[in-house]
């Protein structure tokens, strides 16, 4: 009998060393081609780039998975409690494989077949790192035992903390949140270490399953998961029965992040950014990369900026009546969710849409779009308002099939059904004022000369309305603001400010075709000096500079000034009829203020990878003698500034003292109310289709530009002057208020010599009309009278040197411009 047992047992032995044997070569089978687990050291997940606004302000996150890596030590103790007791309490003490759990999970699984109920899992945390990192997600014994394996090399080689913070990184939560940080910020707009019990218990309540603890769609199972999460944690030590209790009776309390852009205003400018990154590094590194991007936005000016633009644009467009209603919607049952689908203007939070209900005498009734609950839904309270006549008083001038019709009642303009956009009156509960959006377009940019740092740009009207950028990406004729350009090229190359130009009329042969080009009002004033030709934008007079002194030398001037790539070298060109972008024109005063030197824009200060290392900054100036460890009584150390002088320093302040005077007593003479040193120059273009204003200060230049997308007229008067101007004057006003006025520095050498203000010539002390003129050492004003252009009058080959007197037949009668 024991011989027979003996037998047995020995055959048993064999039969489980030959199974031993089995299940070693199917194990070695499976993991001869396991994925190399030490690629972990070199873990690199996608991480959200974020850009910053030049103060720091949060302007906008970037992201494929909206993750931001957080080292395990920044991780705080109880948010690693909660995943531990929702995940794997045993983890600081298993191997990789939890036994004890996996042999629970087979007896409860065992228990619930033929139940219907979901197998219950039992994979410890290294195991969800195997898998997420190095393997696929099939349910399949193959790729259990793979997990298992992957699970033990893992544990050898890596530390627990190690582990753990790679599992908090890369783990799915729902709602586009990748690891702890993505989705504190996601669930809760908080960091990590503001989440209270009840709220990191729910986040680790989420892995196992996101879209089934939904936070509004599931709200209930997500409150009963969270609960078991607290009673885990409490059972485990790491919460008290009172704290539990607390935490179990509170609401989810889920307050979704918004997306997009997080600076108001701003949205123009940081889609600029995005394409800039883009264009640098790929769209990998922007949306994977984890880039810190620092903006030179100044998000105070930017608010100055998108202001400014709007009233302008909104005080041409109310001029010319009101268009229509949004769209049309039936008020006879729920107005509320019909109104509900019409789009309103995220970046304009002042206005609102509602829709018309009724029309009574001198009053409007209207339904407000409901507002929106935490969860998206549409909120069921429905919200009411009236418009007084006084409040849409614009809109009685209205316009139908392209005619402007005068309306005698409220009700000739809006009917019930009419969806419309409103703003609340100051002050009062129910009064709203009528609004529509602008047809008209504009741009507005704000730089820093010395630099080229864009301290605010707005692209249009509304980013939400039209995400085309009219600062880049409109080409415009610039009109006459191109002229100083022109003037700029003929200071620098020998005239003077005092130099004589005929102001009359000129033919051009052009082909086969004679150019006839005219003052804005058709007038001319005969022989005037450059000064004055600026002041008053003129143009016959700029045609016959740029024709004396030869277009290829203003093509030159404006290729170097950044305005164009390349120039056609013919006439018209003088007159701003190439296309051109606000960012350009602005770029090119900015030279004209800071002395002659190049100048390029950028929207970016610094740029920096996942690890704080710096790879890209716009100041590249080297200064040896600031990075000294010590002071030793030495020089103050001096940056030096290296970029191209593409004009003399001299020239620089001829012109621009030369546009100061375009301010006060050219074409933009309002700007003078500012009561500050302003330099700059108006820009109308034919039909008056473009209306431009540039100008600047010794620190700041801003360009303004006004017009349809597609250009039409916008009728007559529509003058850079009397539509950009004012938008240039209201930003500077506020940008510039609590800075004190500067004056344009004179540069050392220069002579400031009295003129006559209309022959150009040496005045006499006590003489009436006399100017203080700026001369360049060597230079002043001519001896003899001397008119550039007098040939056209006289005859080709004519005599150039006449006097005054011969003139007044010429002058008799031109008022010139204003």
């Amino acid at each position: 009998m024991i011989r027979l047992i003996g037998y047995f047992f020995g055959v048993g032995i064999v039969l489980a060393l030959l199974v031993a044997a089995g299940i070693a070569l199917y194990i070695g089978d499976l993991t001869k081609d396991l994925p190399d687990y030490e690629v972990l050291a070199k873990y690199e997940p996608p991480v959200t780039t974020r850009v910053h606004a030049s103060d720091g302000a949060l302007m906008a996150e970037f992201a494929r998975e909206r993750r931001l890596y957080l080292p395990i030590q920044a991780v705080p103790d109880r948010v690693k409690a909660a995943f531990l007791s929702a995940e794997d309490k045993n983890f600081y003490k298993h191997p990789g494989i939890d036994v004890t759990g996996l042999a629970r999970a087979v007896v409860t699984n065992a228990r619930n077949l033929g139940s219907g109920r979901r197998p219950v899992g039992a994979s410890t945390i290294t195991q969800q790192v195997a898998k997420n990192f190095l393997l696929t997600s099939d349910q399949t014994m193959q790729r259990k035992i793979k997990e298992m394996v992957l699970s033990f090399r893992i544990e050898q080689a890596y530390s627990k903390d190690r582990i753990l913070e790679l599992y908090l990184n890369e783990i799915f939560f729902g709602l586009g949140a990748y690891g702890i940080a993505g989705a504190a910020l996601t669930y809760f707009d908080k960091s990590v270490n503001e989440l209270t019990l009840e709220e990191a218990a729910y986040l680790a309540a989420l892995p196992k399953g996101p879209s089934n603890y939904h936070p509004f769609r599931h709200t209930e199972r997500a409150i009963e998961r969270r609960n078991w999460v607290i009673d885990q944690m409490v059972e485990n030590g790491y919460a008290t029965a009172e704290e539990g209790e607390k935490a179990k009776n509170a609401g989810l309390n889920v307050s979704p992040r918004r997306r997009g852009t997080y600076l108001f205003a701003g949205e123009y400018f940081t889609e600029e950014v995005r394409r800039d990154i883009i264009s640098r590094y790929g769209e990998d590194a922007l949306y994977e990369g984890g880039l810190s991007v620092r903006t030179t936005l100044d998000p105070q000016m930017q608010l100055y900026a998108r202001k400014a633009l709007h009233n302008g644009l909104l005080r041409y467009d109310t001029l010319r009546g009101y268009r229509g209603p949004v769209k049309q919607i039936d008020v006879s049952g729920d107005w509320g969710a019909a109104l509900g689908e019409v789009d309103g203007l995220s970046d304009v939070p002042e206005w609102n849409v509602a829709v018309v209900l009724g029309t009574e005498d001198n009053k409007i009734s209207i339904g407000l779009k409901p507002e929106r609950e935490v969860s998206g839904a549409l909120s069921e309270e429905r919200t009411t308002g009236t418009i007084a006549l006084e409040d849409m008083k614009w809109a009685m001038r209205h316009v139908v099939d392209g005619k402007r019709l005068k309306a005698e009642r409220q009700s000739d303009v809006l009917k019930p059904g009419d969806v419309i956009f409103v703003e609340k009156k100051a002050d009062t509960d129910r009064a709203w004022t009528l609004r529509q959006v602008p047809e008209v377009e504009g741009a507005l940019v704000a730089m820093d000369p010395h630099t080229g740092r864009v301290l605010a740009m707005v692209g249009g009207f509304s980013y939400a309305e039209s995400e085309f950028n009219r600062a880049t990406q409109a080409y415009r004729q610039p009109g006459s603001a191109f002229k100083p350009v022109v003037y700029a090229a003929a200071l620098d190359n020998g005239y003077t400010p005092a130099s004589v130009v005929l102001d009359a009329p000129i033919s051009v042969q052009v082909g086969n075709d004679v150019w006839e080009p005219k003052n804005y009002g058709g007038k001319f004033a005969g022989p005037s000096t450059l000064r004055a030709g600026i002041e008053r934008s003129r143009n016959l007079m700029t045609v016959r500079l740029a024709k004396d002194m030869g277009m290829p030398l203003v093509a030159d001037y404006a290729e170097h000034f950044g305005i164009y790539d390349k120039m056609l070298p013919v006439l018209a060109m003088s007159l701003g009829s190439g296309e051109t972008t606000v960012m350009r024109m602005v770029s090119a005063y900015a030279v004209m203020a800071n002395g002659g030197k190049q100048i390029v824009p950028s929207l970016i200060d610094r740029i920096q990878d996942r690890y704080g290392k710096t790879v890209y900054k716009h100041d590249r100036r080297e200064c040896v003698g600031c990075v000294a460890s010590e002071w030793t009584n030495q020089e103050e150390p001096e940056i030096i500034n290296d970029r191209e002088q593409v004009l003399d320093p001299m020239t620089a302040y001829q012109i621009t003292s030369m546009m100061e005077g375009v301010v006060k007593r050219g074409t933009a003479t309002s700007i003078a109310e500012l009561g500050r040193p302003i330099a700059g120059k108006t820009g109308t273009t034919n039909d008056e289709k473009d209306a431009w204003f540039v100008g600047y200060t010794p620190d700041l230049v801003v360009g303004v530009f006004m017009g349809f997308d597609t250009p039409r007229p916008m009728g007559r008067g529509s003058t850079g002057g009397g539509l950009a101007a004012p938008i240039f004057k209201e930003f500077m006003g506020n940008a510039l208020k609590d800075m004190r006025p500067v004056d344009f520095q004179v540069p050392e050498g220069m002579n400031i010599i009295p003129i006559d203000r209309k022959t150009g010539m040496r005045a006499e002390s006590g003489q009436p009309g006399v100017i203080m003129e700026a001369f360049k050492p060597g230079t002043g004003p001519a001896d003899s009278y001397w008119v550039i252009g007098m040939e056209d009058l006289e005859g080709m080959g004519g005599p150039r040197v006449v006097s005054p007197q011969a003139n007044r037949a010429v002058n008799s009668g031109a008022g010139g411009l204003y």
